[in-house]
């Protein structure tokens, strides 16, 4: 949004300067943007005077000018063709630089005479697309004069609008807002209605209420149309409007300045005596609807836009509240001119909008909703300025509907401001403020009633009079009050939990995988398929449409990271990450889950890419990472083909202590799942969650134990079992470290055979066993009775010594 100081003037009445209008702004909560002001960057261009323009000795199309400057007396080559003694012009000085040539002026010769200075043109100032020679100015302007102050330029402030304060653009709304804070005295110029002269010929039909709950308009006759004043077309190019006609020109005037945008049509060019707003047509027996707009453009119509047309309804003439169609718009051939003023549903506005990709200032104001209570204002505004730029004869206006119902009021206790933000305004300027930015104050007593006025929807309840009080006071009158001071929490800084996580980010670092941060969102569909996409989790404002699920798992969320970096050249990656999953949306449906995948992809090798990124290879990750948070190894479960769907049903496992305490699962992603997220496999991974691990039994007092550390040597003894095919190896060490497990220190697999000499169905399970003395040396018949009791737990689950 654009102004500039005169014309803010026009609503507030003040003696402040550019600046500080940009600050009294910038703490009454508008984003100033930008601010151009020709004073600066016209800063040493003044008036001049040309005394006398003699031909140039060595140049048949330069004069040598002597010219009265604010510096004295200067000698001046021109080039331009109406260099002439007596014209008054603009006089650049040496060092000065010029924006429409982008060169710093420096004395030196042209062709033999030095020119001391420059005399410009308007182009050459830009202010003017195109110029033909220096400028031309009034002969009553004085010598020194500043250029920006003879030519009329303004500074012009630019400003973002929030979507909730569509008053904000409207100049009046601006001047409103700062007359609040003191900088100014509000000019409130009530709107005087104009007498109709005969009934309207013309009748509005309202076929979409939902869409267009009210219309106005009015027939105005007998005008004469042509370019506008002067100061209206300065007014409009001075916030980058482009001048188009007096009719057209004063609707975009009320639309900057009163936020109410217009639209005129001319009567001629109408079809029949009656204007429809309806929805857009659709299929039969309709044929597909289509506009051609003033911008020369044809928009096909959709079935949920609001649509205003003319010929029994069946001819679109325009877009309501986007834009108007080329088959009615105004002309200097116009002589009788309809004027609409209406109110549009401000999200079918924007939909329309986004679908048809017109960025209309209509569109743009509409979409964030224009005061509903000033629609028939806006119309006698208009006819009020057409009258007086266009002349002719005006019909009574005519209203189709209703306006949208006014704010709700809202019970108010002024001492609510002190108590919410700590201001200490006091009642009365609480009051005196919300009085000063339109609010309606009624009653006496300690709770007030207050009315927000029709421009001001967004205010719902009292934290938002709160929210008004604080920023016209000032935000940086808020007191400045410290936290009251959190008593430490006794047992450590950081839960079992946070101590967890910490100690697997470091040894999953450590073990060379680099730590991913994703969303702990994924799409639905993502979701679904690692057994996730509830109803419940779906987000109701995503952030964007492919991340509108809480995700039920990390490992969707690393595997499209893996895909997107080997789609830019890096396949072969190890990627790791601590967060939250959702398994519903109640507080216990959160965990929080520790994740890991390789997606080993090397280069091509002489033997076909042999490598030992494995299931076994993200197995021995998963036990070290469990040893190292000091989860009970030993005890764990492997229960082959019970791991979730989304992993091969071969090659995957879950580690649990029991049916219900399942700590882990691993395995390789099954291939259907990779190739819904579009990644090449194989990929491997794991997903612990750190609530199933169960806390380590609380020891008294805070150091370490005594290590006990035994003097005597170790001693390994073989076994080789013969066990049925479908006993898993863990199973059967667990059995051997439990045979006595004050003496066995460690137990694993070192050979596994199949083959000549096993019987079918069985398998060859080589263990080593490391026995540690404690108290003594053990002799052979302990060794022997040891032995047995290993052979004993093995039989147990169906092995029996291989002899």
């Amino acid at each position: 949004m654009k102004f500039t100081l005169s014309w803010l003037k026009d609503h507030l009445e003040t003696t402040a300067s550019v600046g500080e209008i940009v600050d009294a702004m910038t703490m009454a909560g508008l984003e100033v943007e930008h601010v151009e002001d020709p004073a600066k960057k016209l800063a040493a261009f003044t008036v001049a005077k040309i005394v006398e323009a003699v031909q140039h000795p060595n140049a048949d199309r330069l004069r040598v000018c002597q010219v009265q400057t604010i510096d004295g007396m200067k000698e001046i080559v021109c080039g331009a063709h109406n260099a002439r003694a007596g014209l008054t012009t603009i006089y650049a000085p040496i060092g000065a630089y010029v924006p429409g040539l982008g060169v710093t002026l420096v004395e030196k010769p042209v062709r033999g005479v030095v020119s001391n200075g420059m005399l410009c043109s308007a182009s050459e100032l830009e202010v003017a697309e195109e110029s033909d020679g220096i400028m031309d100015l009034p002969a009553d302007l004085q010598v020194g004069q500043s250029a920006a102050e003879a030519l009329g330029l303004e500074a012009v402030i630019d400003f973002e609008v929030t979507p909730n304060r569509p008053d904000w653009l409207g100049v009046a709304g601006i001047a409103r807002d700062l007359a609040a804070t003191g900088i100014g005295r509000f000019k409130d110029h009530a709107v005087q209605p104009v007498k109709g002269e005969f009934s309207c010929p013309i009748s509005i039909a309202l076929k979409a209420a939902e869409a267009c709950p009210v219309f106005a308009g009015r027939l105005i006759r007998g005008v004469k149309n042509g370019p506008s004043p002067a100061w209206l077309q300065a007014r409009l190019k001075a916030v980058g409007l482009r001048p188009i006609n007096a009719l057209v020109d004063i609707t975009n005037l009320i639309s900057y300045d009163r936020c109410r945008p217009l639209h005129v049509y001319d009567r001629a060019l109408l079809v029949g005596d009656v204007i429809e707003a309806r929805l857009g047509h659709h299929g039969e027996p309709h044929a597909p609807e289509h506009l051609i707009a003033l911008d020369g453009k044809t928009y096909a119509i959709g079935p949920e836009m609001c649509v205003i047309a003319d010929g029994g309804g069946e001819r679109p003439i325009g877009l309501g509240g986007v834009m108007g169609g080329e088959s009615t718009g105004c002309s200097d051939a116009t002589v009788d001119v309809f004027i609409e003023s209406a109110w549009f549903d401000p999200i079918r506005t924007a939909q329309t909008a986004r679908t048809t990709g017109i960025n209309s200032d209509a569109a743009y104001r509409f979409a964030r909703g224009v005061d509903p209570g000033f629609v028939e204002d806006g119309l006698e505004l208009a006819t009020r300025l057409i009258l007086e730029l266009c002349g002719g004869e005006p019909s009574d206006v005519v209203v189709a509907g209703q306006a949208p119902a006014p704010p709700a009021p809202i019970a108010f206790d002024p001492a609510y401001v002190h108590r919410l933000s700590g201001l200490n305004v006091g009642r009365e300027g609480s009051l005196e403020i919300l009085h000063k930015l339109g609010f309606t104050i009624e009653g006496q007593g300690a709770t007030v009633t207050v009315i927000p006025p029709t421009w001001r929807r967004d205010v719902e309840g009292k934290a938002d009079l709160v929210e008004e009080v604080a920023r016209i006071a000032g935000f940086d009158s808020l007191p400045s009050t410290p936290l009251p001071e959190v008593p430490h929490p006794t047992g450590g800084v950081l839960t079992a939990r946070q101590a967890r996580a910490r100690l697997a980010r470091r040894a999953l670092a450590a073990a060379g995988y680099a730590e991913a941060v994703t969303w702990s969102f994924t799409a639905r569909k993502t979701a679904a398929l690692f057994g996730g996409g509830a109803e419940s989790l779906v987000l109701a404002n995503p952030i964007a449409s492919e991340l509108d699920c809480m995700r039920p798992s990390i490992l969707p969320n690393l595997i499209e990271a893996a895909g997107r970096n080997a789609r830019r050249g890096f396949a072969d990656v190890a990627l790791f990450e601590i967060g939250p999953v959702f398994a519903s949306d109640a507080p216990s449906g959160q965990r929080t889950a520790v994740a890991a995948i390789l997606a080993p992809h090397g280069p091509r090798r002489w033997d076909n890419g042999a490598t030992a990124e494995d299931v076994f290879a993200i197995k021995g990750e998963l036990f070290a990472l469990l040893d190292e948070l000091g989860a009970p190894v030993s005890g764990l479960q492997i229960a082959q083909g019970s791991a979730g769907g989304w992993w091969h049903p071969g090659q995957s496992a879950r580690l649990q202590l029991g049916p219900k305490a399942v700590i882990a699962e691993f395995g390789q992603i099954h291939p259907a799942v990779l190739t819904a997220l579009d990644v090449d496999g194989p990929v491997y991974g794991f997903e612990l969650w750190l609530e199933a691990i169960p806390e380590p039994k609380r020891k008294g007092g805070k150091s370490r134990p005594a290590l006990k550390a035994s003097p005597l040597m170790p001693l390994w003894r073989d076994f080789a079992f013969l066990a049925p095919e479908a006993l898993a190896a863990g199973d059967l060490v667990r059995a051997v470290l439990g045979a006595d497990k004050a003496l066995i220190a460690q137990a694993r697999v070192f050979d596994l055979y199949q083959g000549q000499g096993v019987p079918e169905g069985f398998k060859s399970l080589a263990i080593e066993a490391q026995i540690q003395p404690v108290e003594a040396t053990l002799a052979d018949k302990d060794i022997d009775a040891l032995s047995a009791r290993i052979v004993a737990a093995a039989e147990k689950l169906g092995a029996k010594l291989r002899t």
